[in-house]
């Protein structure tokens, strides 16, 4: 029997996706194989020695220690593409209310008193102030072409606007599902210069903090609005609201408040609602599921952040799982003691993901104990399971 801990919740369908008389599932429970969460922040929290799997509802990871779980051998899932219409559709919403000034004229519109034949009046002599732009044959950037960002530029490719896309580690699957008529950008200076509208789908990493600071946008097209729907920390606020300020962009739509973006000229802050759909959220835990199922039944890695995808159909009952460190005579010492006991491998495969390895390997007969407590002696194994 498995054992789920669940630290939010969890969307009933994706818990369905694991069948009661294999796993337990709660919101309290000791000794957990296995984690699901969303936004719960795990880097403070205790990592049970029992726990094999961490599966995160949704795309980012920040709030879980990929190192320290990659270092207990612990595989780090995420559900990447299952929230991305949610997030495309709320791009579109943004833009248009952004072009059409909707988030203002609302706020007049709401404050206006009198009789109705007043307020009439009033209608008719403020709506000037409110004069928007069509989004057709606009310039629209994407910045980060995974699986949102290129439905974003797909979708705006489709409205008529003109796509400049920027993403140095597109994949060969995105690439295809992308658009021909997306142009590429050499840089994101590039993307700034071009565009009308700007969106970011990156993660924050290193590399991306504070992507867009005062230096960039120093030679940005005057009159761009930027959108941020990816992550806070991307964007330098700061210089954002400086550039405003001095009238070098025209406006900035955040899914992430602040003290400082709040009640800002020109810049509107919505709740973190990127993924918050009813759909997104099933999606999302349905995803992640079957995966944490996959990976504790049968070795398999499909969406991990930090371990390797590695998939091989079941060729006996008698399954081994070895996660080590990425170093030489790793397969060596692990077929060696599988030799030693006395046990014929029938199949076996091994990948790697930077410094993280898995190894699975079918053999004949069952596998004993010992085994699996010399293979974990090995210098460099961080787990191994029978499976």
């Amino acid at each position: 029997m498995y054992k789920i801990l669940t630290l939010n919740n969890i969307s009933v369908l994706g818990l369905d996706k694991l069948p009661r008389d294999k796993y337990e599932i709660a919101s309290e429970i000791q000794h957990p194989d296995a984690v699901l969460l969303r936004s719960y922040q795990l880097h403070d929290w205790a990592i049970p020695s029992t726990l094999r799997a961490v599966g995160r509802a949704g795309a980012g990871v920040n709030n879980i220690p990929v190192d320290k779980m990659s270092a207990r051998g612990i595989a780090v899932f995420n559900a990447p593409g299952a929230n991305a219409n949610a997030v495309k559709e709320l791009v579109f919403a943004s833009m248009l209310a952004s072009a059409r000034n909707l988030f203002s004229a609302w706020e007049y519109a709401k404050n206006l008193r009198g009789s109705d034949a007043e307020i009439s009046k009033q209608v008719e002599a403020g709506k000037k102030q409110f004069v928007g732009f069509e989004l057709v044959n606009r310039t629209l950037g994407v910045i980060g072409l995974g699986a949102i960002g290129v439905k974003v530029a797909n979708a705006a490719r489709a409205l008529g606007m003109q796509v400049v896309g920027y993403d140095p580690h597109i994949t060969v699957r995105n690439a295809w599902q992308l658009s021909s008529e997306v142009k590429q950008a050499i840089s994101v200076e590039d993307v700034l210069a071009q565009s009308e509208f700007v969106t970011f789908h990156i993660p924050l990493v290193d590399a991306t903090r504070s992507l867009i600071n005062a230096e960039r946008l120093q030679n940005a097209r005057k009159g761009l609005i930027l959108l941020n729907f990816s992550r806070q920390g991307i964007i330098d606020d700061v210089a954002v609201c400086e550039a405003l300020q001095a009238g070098k962009i025209k406006g900035y739509v955040s899914d992430f408040p602040s003290n400082l973006l709040i009640g800002q000229a020109n810049v509107v802050v919505l709740p973190h609602l990127g993924a918050s759909t009813q759909e997104a959220e099933e999606n999302c835990a349905i995803m992640v599921a079957e995966q944490v199922r996959d990976y504790l039944e049968n070795g398999t890695v499909r969406n991990s952040v930090n371990f390797p995808e590695i998939e091989m159909s079941r060729n006996t009952d008698y399954r081994l799982l070895v996660v080590n460190a990425n170093v030489p005579r790793m397969i060596e010492q692990i077929s060696a003691v599988i030799a030693k006991a006395d046990l014929n491998i029938m199949d076996m495969l091994n990948r790697s993901k930077g410094e993280i390895a898995c190894t699975l390997v079918d053999v004949d007969k069952p596998i004993p104990d010992s085994v699996m407590i010399e293979i974990g002696s090995i210098g460099g194994v961080l787990a191994v399971r029978s499976l």
